[in-house]
């Protein structure tokens, strides 16, 4: 069976969300419908929406005008099957020490690695990508100096391995938490899968935002790997949450946003202990003072 996909852009967050909406309410009804940031710093928004009959070309028209949207671009997707592609595509990553693999490659973990399993279909946070990398070699880089995390938190944690990561180096537990439900979920279940439950404890919060989070700060390394709006937003209360001389690992945000990001974090207390670039991508690594 064919799959269409109807894609746009326009400024800003609320008329994207909007546009969304009504795309819901087309006929054909979609498959299912996205709304994304494009991280370029351009303020442009992504709709994107999914249909497995072909979507109407005038009432898309209609709805990119009302909204001041670009003109639709419909496509046919081809048949694929997307998770035998990710696991051909998604091959192992090291960082550092860091292994990590999907269970179609659990016979390539090499000996004296730290190996972390993350399904194909999990993808969001599998190391691929130069944010959860670049995190991932900063911890290694902490670890290699002598640092020891007592209280680790992950806010944002998507899959957990960042929290998982740091779970197989250090002696206490990690706590992982994400503003999604769904990702909370995923994250769990990689947790089970790699034997740390009760080591990772998951936990759905906006930000510092939960009862667990608030009762175990101040903390000696945060992680958040994020976006660029959300950790500025996160500046103060990274400040409030971080132990004196504790760390903040930071990225998802590009290499053109990094000072901005630094500038916050400085306000905030922190200095920059490390910094690296990993394609369009940077990986803070910030010092709380005394």
């Amino acid at each position: 069976m064919p799959t269409y996909s109807a894609l746009t852009t326009l400024v800003g967050q609320e008329p994207a969300e909007a546009l969304a909406e009504a795309i819901e309410a087309m006929e054909p009804e979609p498959s299912g419908v996205g709304v994304f940031e494009i991280e370029d710093d351009s303020g442009l928004w992504e709709v994107g929406a999914y249909f497995l009959e072909s979507p109407d070309g005038v009432e898309l028209a209609l709805l990119a005008a009302a909204y001041g949207a670009k003109p639709f671009a419909v496509s046919e997707l081809p048949e694929i099957d997307w998770v035998a592609k990710v696991k051909r595509e998604l091959t192992p990553v090291e960082a550092g020490r860091f292994f990590v693999y999907g269970s179609h490659d659990a016979d390539k973990v090499p000996e004296g690695k730290i190996a972390l399993m993350i399904e194909a279909s999990m993808a969001f946070g599998t190391g691929h990508h130069g944010t959860t990398l670049g995190c991932l070699k900063a911890l290694d880089r902490l670890d290699r100096a002598g640092v020891v995390g007592l209280n680790v938190a992950d806010i944002g944690c998507g899959t957990a391995v960042l929290a998982m990561a740091a779970a197989r180096i250090w002696p206490n537990p990690v706590l992982a938490s994400d503003i999604d439900a769904v990702a909370v979920d995923v994250a769990r279940a990689n947790v089970a899968v790699n034997d740390l439950t009760g080591r990772v404890i998951c936990l759905e919060a906006a930000g510092f935002a939960n009862p667990k989070l608030k009762a175990a700060a101040p903390f000696d390394l945060v992680f958040a790997n994020i976006l660029k709006g959300p950790l500025v937003e996160l500046a103060g209360p990274m400040g409030a949450h971080v132990a004196p001389e504790g760390r903040a690992i930071l990225s998802g945000l590009l290499n053109t946003q990094a000072e901005d990001v630094i500038a916050a974090y400085q306000a905030a207390g922190f200095d920059v202990e490390t910094r690296e670039e990993i394609g369009d991508w940077s990986t803070l690594t910030l010092l709380k003072h005394r």
